[in-house]
């Protein structure tokens, strides 16, 4: 079966290494702050002047001015740094991210990505999402693999507005890992439950299946 959000957010965090300075786009890539791996020293960081975010709070320990860029209620670590958002982008711009996780509506199999707007629907804007796309040395996409219609996100080309152009390396999204490749997409790892035969029926973009393809284990 595919996975939930909570699991595409899981099998992220199996992404992170020692020391990175990672940036959580707004929807699934929060909840990765919530799986960091036993062991491993990440420092979270947010657009809106945040460096050093914990885990989401428990139920009646939220502070309601201390908030991330998606306006959650979030924590701080010791060490801990709050600045102003023209600090935060000038740390994006340099890029000082080492990786980045964003949502998505749609990737492209050349690592061009659209998550900031639909035509005719209301929506909050791009924010950061282009600063990060631009400067960011890694970008992964947390999504669903396709629309409430059951049609692939996963495509030739985008045929929303760009966010930004060539910049993903790799999609998690509810039925498996995909490398983003000269080739198109890769998929390394499937859901458990999910057949290969399922992924390729709802992969529009260029698809191959790595050699050594594995069952995501958690």
């Amino acid at each position: 079966m595919a996975l939930n959000k909570e699991q595409i957010a899981q099998r992220i965090a199996k992404e992170l290494k020692d020391g990175y300075y990672v940036n959580l786009g707004i929807g699934i890539p929060t909840l990765v702050a919530n799986y960091i791996p036993e062991g491993v020293s990440v420092v979270l960081q947010s657009e809106n002047g945040l460096l050093g975010m914990g885990p989401f709070p428990f139920e009646g320990d939220e502070d309601p001015d201390l908030i991330n860029a998606g306006k959650q209620t979030v924590t701080t670590l010791p060490g801990s740094a709050i600045f102003d958002s023209a600090m935060s982008f000038g740390m994006i711009r340099a890029g000082k991210v080492d990786l980045t996780v964003l949502g998505a509506m749609e990737v492209a199999d050349n690592g061009d990505i659209a998550n900031w707007k639909i035509p005719g629907k209301m929506v909050k804007g791009m924010g950061g999402a282009m600063d990060l796309v631009a400067a960011a040395k890694n970008i992964i996409v947390a999504m669903q693999h396709t629309n409430p219609k059951g049609e692939s996100k996963l495509l030739p080309k985008c045929t929303l507005p760009l966010t930004g152009v060539g910049c993903i390396k790799k999609v998690v999204s509810d039925l498996g890992v995909f490398d983003i490749t000269p080739d198109g997409f890769v998929c390394i790892e499937y859901a458990p439950g999910v057949t290969i035969e399922e992924i390729k029926a709802k992969t529009a973009g260029r698809l191959k299946i790595a050699d050594d393809v594995k069952e995501m284990v958690f």
